[in-house]
């Protein structure tokens, strides 16, 4: 019997589209790359992109960033977190998330998950009432959506403002709302393994004209934030203008030429995930020995990854399913290594994070896969995918 392997690449993307390209080096001929350097009444590239991503996430206000990380660093800063602070977040989740907290000099406070991925809300409770936080940076980690009417408020109850980490949720929606719309900001990257793909880049949202005017400065607007194309009034800058330090992380006007058309794409290609995940989870959910995480009525994501566990494996079958896949073109990811691998980490490698004891968490981590579905897969690909998986996961069981 043949055993056929997949020959596609995991980390290839699609290319950038030609209409992009063409808005590329039309800003490349002008010389002009920094958002401010603009020639008068122009509004810019960046200041474009920001007016359109407001629109389409459905948020009052917008500012592009040179980062994911760094939107979440403007958020928390322009929230009030700083030194000394804890901040609630998810147990699993990747590092610029810990990370994000730790450069504002604050001390990351780690929440279970359960068995979906999702922070654990029984779990937040207990954190928000033990752990003093005053901020919950929630990370919709590998797309999925926990209860957020709930988790909103929980956080009512105790205080706690919200920011989320919406980097794997761009599109995604809870119980019609777009993540990123719940709490104070949404915090959106455009790094290339993300659903826009600008290299590095961020977004952040927000519907309160104050946290976006400390925000804007913190940026590294100068005194230049006129030019904001989703801005709030000039009124909001009077006060922070003078006592918000200049992070200088902007998004330059090339990324932004780059990201305004793939935007215009972007509900398309959500729906062209969406069919490659259910294509892969189709076939993993006849396997009954592994466990894909429960997705509700209630969320609509976006599926450009999918995560599934093998329940009592232990680590040696792990292993060797990684192997196994690896040998048949499958690139899977495990969570459950004792280093940290390329983009995949746990918070055992967190060292500048307290010590928690984290049982759920680390239970759940060890059974854990990961796999990209990169729009360079087709349909038919994603059904070989998922057949050399459950195929290596039916040997390894015999």
């Amino acid at each position: 019997m043949t055993r056929r392997t997949f020959q596609g690449s995991f980390t290839q993307q699609e290319p950038i589209p030609e209409d992009a390209i063409e808005a590329a080096n039309a800003v490349l001929r002008s010389g002009r790359l920094h958002r401010y350097n603009l020639a008068d009444d122009e509004p810019g590239e960046t200041a474009m992109l920001e007016q359109e991503f407001a629109r389409w996430q459905g948020s009052s206000y917008c500012l592009a960033t040179a980062s994911g990380g760094q939107a979440m660093q403007i958020a928390l800063r322009a929230a009030g977190t700083g030194a000394g602070d804890r901040v609630l977040t998810n147990a699993f989740t990747l590092a610029p998330v810990p990370g994000a907290i730790a450069a504002v000099g604050a001390t990351p406070f780690l929440v279970e998950i359960d068995e979906n991925l999702c922070l654990d809300l029984k779990d937040l409770e207990r954190a928000a009432r033990d752990s003093g936080a005053g901020t919950l940076l929630v990370s919709h980690m590998r797309g999925h959506l926990c209860d957020m009417e709930r988790l909103m408020a929980i956080a009512a109850d105790h205080g706690i403002c919200v920011i989320e980490d919406c980097a794997h949720t761009m599109g995604a929606s809870w119980n019609g709302t777009r993540s990123g719309s719940f709490g104070l900001a949404g915090c959106f990257s455009t790094q290339t393994y993300k659903h826009m793909n600008s290299g590095e880049g961020g977004l952040l949202t927000s519907n309160d004209p104050d946290f976006m005017a400390r925000a804007t400065i913190l940026s590294g607007s100068y005194m230049l934030h006129d030019r904001h194309g989703a801005g709030p009034d000039q009124s909001h800058f009077q006060l922070p203008r003078y006592h918000m330090p200049n992070m200088s992380a902007r998004m330059d006007a090339l990324r932004a030429a780059i990201l305004r058309p793939q935007l215009k794409r972007l509900d398309n290609n959500i729906a062209r995930w969406n069919a490659r995940y259910e294509a892969v989870a189709s076939h993993l959910a006849e396997r009954p020995a592994l466990a894909l995480p429960h997705r509700p009525p209630a969320e609509a994501f976006v599926g450009s990854s999918i995560q599934f566990r093998w329940p009592g494996c232990g680590d040696e079958n792990c292993r060797a399913l990684l192997a196994a896949c690896g040998a048949r073109g499958v690139e899977l990811k495990w969570f459950g290594g004792t280093e940290p691998t390329g983009f995949t980490s746990s918070h055992h490698s967190w060292r500048y994070v307290e010590e928690q004891a984290l049982p759920c968490s680390d239970a759940i981590m060890a059974e854990l896969f990961d796999m990209r579905l990169p729009l360079t897969f087709s349909v038919e690909d994603c059904h070989l995918i998922a057949t050399i998986i459950t195929d290596c996961a039916k040997e390894l069981s015999a």
